[in-house]
């Protein structure tokens, strides 16, 4: 009776005690929440931020226009045939140097070898002709002349009566017939000469072409290429060397065409190949661009580059720093520590353990540094946090490491 009886009030102490230790869990679970959010908030906002101090010099500010581009020769050509043929040897090879009247290519020769010779034959048979006329002319021209001499002997006789009119008339018709023939002789002749003349120009055209089978260097250069190969069949047109003169190489760079006013030939720059990103090359403008790509905005400045590396080869990349403006004793600022802020441009300072903002006025933009016209003075230091993922607000307290 009594178990019966004490059940329920058992029952009951066990379901309070249970919600209690529930109540009392999820209580604690806040609490851990709220610490863990509380103390992350005070990291955030309260806790000192480690920073390091860079102090603000002064010195000499380069102002340079950036382009990127290739190397590139300005003299270059390529090599290839005025006839059709096919190849016998390549004498030269890509990276080899030549002179001006080297020979490169040889092109097969045996038929216009063969044309030369008919063009030799014609040539001399034509003025052999000419030659046999000319002799036809002066013996025409010796009938002639005797002619002439029958004809006024007869005529003197005719006048003084010892001489028919039928004799006379014999006279005065061969003299005729022997101007005519001097006349068909002189003809001949211009005609035969016009035969040579035609005959002369077939040899020198074979010749030429004989000799174009020959292939020179029209300048001192270096072979950056080699297309064909001994046995390949050309024609006019084809690729056989790519030449390049070495004298003068310069970076074709395209530079963002709101640089436009400040470029000008002459200005100095220095080149950095890709292949050597450590060293820089001396250079100088030679040339700007007349038109930009409507797409890029973008237009191309030649800058000669005055040596080259070790190893180099025409259209690897490199990026030319053209100096537009130069100034010495001005305040320095390195570049990546320039925070924007409100489409503002400043640095934080350390003032009292705390951060401050302090807009800045520049000016000339160097390869690493910026110019700094007002906002700090030389001596003045620079904060920025130790860590690069922390960041600075105005008034957050700072711990210098």
């Amino acid at each position: 009776m009594m178990s019966d009886a004490g059940a329920p009030v058992q029952d009951d102490r066990t379901t309070r005690w249970t919600s209690l230790r529930r109540h009392v869990w999820q209580i604690g679970r806040l609490i851990g929440i709220l610490a863990i959010v509380g103390g992350f908030v005070y990291w955030m906002r309260f806790a000192p931020v480690v920073v390091e101090q860079q102090v603000v010099r002064s010195g000499e500010i380069v102002g340079e226009v950036l382009g990127t581009g290739t190397l590139e020769a300005r003299v270059k050509t390529t090599i290839g045939p005025k006839i059709s043929g096919r190849i016998n040897d390549v004498r030269v090879d890509q990276g080899d140097r030549v002179v001006p009247g080297q020979v490169l290519v040889e092109l097969d020769d045996r038929d216009f070898r063969q044309q030369v010779g008919i063009a030799q034959a014609s040539a001399a048979a034509s003025q052999a002709a000419v030659n046999r006329l000319i002799a036809d002319r002066n013996r025409a021209d010796a009938v002639l002349a005797q002619a002439r001499r029958d004809h006024k002997r007869l005529q003197d006789l005719f006048t003084r009566g010892d001489a028919s009119s039928v004799e006379l008339d014999k006279a005065v018709e061969a003299l005729s017939v022997a101007e005519a023939e001097l006349a068909q002789a002189e003809a001949a002749i211009a005609e035969g000469r016009k035969q040579l003349v035609a005959a002369e120009e077939t040899l020198a055209f074979h010749r030429a072409r004989l000799t174009d089978t020959v292939i020179t260097a029209p300048f001192a250069g270096l072979i950056t290429r080699r297309n064909r190969e001994p046995g390949d069949v050309v024609v006019p047109g084809s690729k056989i060397l790519s030449l390049i003169s070495i004298e003068e190489m310069w970076i074709s760079a395209w530079v963002d065409e709101t640089a436009m006013a400040r470029l000008r030939p002459g200005q100095p720059a220095r080149v950095v190949f890709r292949s050597e990103p450590e060293r820089s090359y001396e250079g100088k403008v030679v040339r700007l661009g007349r038109e930009a790509d409507r797409e890029t905005r973008e237009f191309i400045v030649d800058v000669r580059v005055e040596s080259l590396p070790g190893n180099w080869a025409v259209g690897q990349r490199a990026e030319a720093y053209i100096e537009t403006a130069r100034k010495a004793n001005v305040t320095l600022l390195p570049a990546e520590l320039i925070v924007r802020r409100e489409d503002r441009q400043g640095v934080f300072v350390l003032v009292e353990g705390r951060a401050k903002w302090c807009p800045l006025g520049l000016g000339l933009r160097g390869r690493e540094s910026v110019e700094v016209l007002h906002g700090l003075a030389p001596g003045q230091a620079v904060i920025t946090p130790s860590d690069a993922k922390a960041q600075l607000v105005e008034g957050r307290r700072v711990k210098v490491r």
